[in-house]
């Protein structure tokens, strides 16, 4: 589903809670913004009272083991963007200035649905000027062992397929596709939590990650069994977890892909590589503009909010 409008939110919103990673209490607020703005993080509390915009883009990234960071530790680095960016993504929202108090976006319940509800709470709204997309001309592959991810030619939209393969009895190997709009971002993806092994709890721990995990915010995967009381929201949460991930990482493109996506045993590294691979060489992808044609028919943004839809012309 190709959007025709870039898109922006209707009013600020505040989310707060605490990293799953340092254990900080933080605050972010998502701002509206113009035309062409994207996706920019302004990191506040610096020292000295600076602050810092950070684009979120691949170009920006700077560690991806266990998540993904974006900016300099030196100079204000702000970390776990995923589940934020994914729901930017999943929703279509381009144009957003995310303020952001602290080291990482706030882990609130490990999914991406407290960002759905919040961008939903206030609405999204075309900002009027044509919605611009990167589309993939040729394919391009990355691998490490069996791990694999790749991106290939696609003009009808972004579609996902994703699968992991985990040698244990409580996930094992599971695979999802998707052709990613709002509508199967919302019911299918949105709700998935993160999640982690018990017998890593203590070497995270030393390393200085998962400070801020708790069954609250992460599914915990004990020798046999998922040791949250309340069980998975999906039989197949872990993969779709995945999916959840990889939008994110993949909204690092910059601007909306029209591409198929492929991974297997890939994550937050193999998401940003592959990104690399595509922008080195300038053959594998060309920036085209969609141009509106009037119709009748309209097009949902998000729950009550519509914009008229257009034919999806692309040049």
């Amino acid at each position: 589903m190709k959007q025709q409008t870039q898109t922006t939110l209707r009013a600020s919103v505040t989310l707060a809670g605490i990293g799953v990673h340092s254990g900080d209490d933080v605050r972010i607020v998502l701002h509206p913004a113009e035309a062409d703005h994207g996706v920019v993080f302004l990191r506040t509390g610096l020292d000295k009272g600076r602050d810092r915009l950070i684009d979120a883009t691949h170009t920006a990234v700077t560690a991806t083991e266990l998540c993904t960071v974006i900016g300099e530790r030196d100079t204000g680095a702000v970390a776990t963007i995923e589940h934020l960016m994914s729901a930017l993504y999943g929703l279509g929202v381009d144009n957003v200035l995310v303020e952001i108090d602290g080291t990482e976006v706030p882990i609130l319940d490990g999914s991406a649905a407290p960002f759905v509800a919040g961008i939903e709470s206030v609405g999204v709204v075309s900002v009027g000027a044509p919605r611009r997309y990167i589309r993939v001309r040729r394919p391009v592959r990355i691998e490490q062992g069996r791990a694999f991810a790749e991106l290939r030619p696609n003009d009808r939209g972004f579609r996902l397929d994703v699968e992991i393969d985990f040698p244990s009895a409580v996930i094992g190997r599971q695979r999802k596709i998707y052709e990613l709009s709002p509508a199967s971002y919302r019911r299918e993806i949105s709700r998935a939590r993160t999640f982690g092994f018990m017998r890593d709890v203590e070497r995270l721990w030393k390393a200085g990650f998962a400070l801020g995990a708790s069954l609250e915010n992460t599914v915990a995967i004990g020798e046999d069994a998922v040791i949250n009381p309340e069980g998975l929201r999906y039989g197949d949460e872990f993969v779709r977890h995945k999916t959840l991930d990889a939008i994110g990482d993949l909204a690092l493109a910059g601007l909306p892909l029209l591409a198929s996506y492929r991974s297997y045993c890939g994550g937050h590294r193999m998401n940003v590589a592959v990104l690399e691979a595509l922008f080195s060489d300038r053959a594998n992808y060309e920036i085209v503009e969609a141009t509106p044609r009037r119709e009748t028919t309209h097009a949902e943004l998000a729950p009550g909010i519509a914009v008229p839809a257009y034919a999806a012309d692309i040049h």
